[in-house]
C-alpha cells in the first residue's frame, strides 16, 4: 500500500474519531455526561492517527508539508459532512454542497497536480 493511501486512511480514521469525540454529546447521553472520559478515550488514537498520517503523506511528497495539511483539511470537511448526515440527519444545503465540492477539489489538486 502506498504511503499516500496510508496517510489518507490515517486522516480519515483520525477525523472520524474527532467527530465522535466532539459531537458524540449530541448523539448519546453518556457522551454528554462524561466529557473527560471522552477526551481520555480518544486522545491517543487521534494524536497517533494524525502523527502517522502526516508522516506518510510528507514522505510521499518528498518532505513537503503543505499537501498533507490541505489533504487533511479536505478529508475533515468530507468526513464531517458524511458523519453529521448519518448520525444527526443534517441534510446537505447548497452552501454545504459547494463546500464539499471545494474540499474534494482541494484534495484532488494535492493528489493529482504534479
Amino acid at each position: 500500500m502506498s504511503k499516500l493511501v496510508l496517510g489518507i486512511l490515517c486522516f480519515v480514521f483520525g477525523q472520524t474519531l474527532i467527530w465522535f469525540q466532539t459531537n458524540g454529546q449530541f448523539v448519546w447521553k453518556w457522551a454528554r455526561e462524561h466529557p473527560a472520559i471522552m477526551a481520555l478515550i480518544f486522545c491517543f488514537p487521534i494524536s497517533y492517527s494524525f502523527i502517522y498520517g502526516t508522516k506518510y503523506i510528507v514522505e510521499h511528497f518528498d518532505g513537503i508539508l503543505w499537501p498533507g495539511r490541505l489533504i487533511g483539511f479536505g478529508i475533515g470537511t468530507i468526513s464531517f459532512a458524511i458523519l453529521t448526515y448519518t448520525y444527526l440527519g443534517e441534510g446537505i444545503t447548497a452552501k454545504t454542497a459547494v463546500s464539499l465540492i471545494l474540499a474534494v477539489t482541494l484534495v484532488s489538486i494535492q493528489i493529482f497536480w504534479k
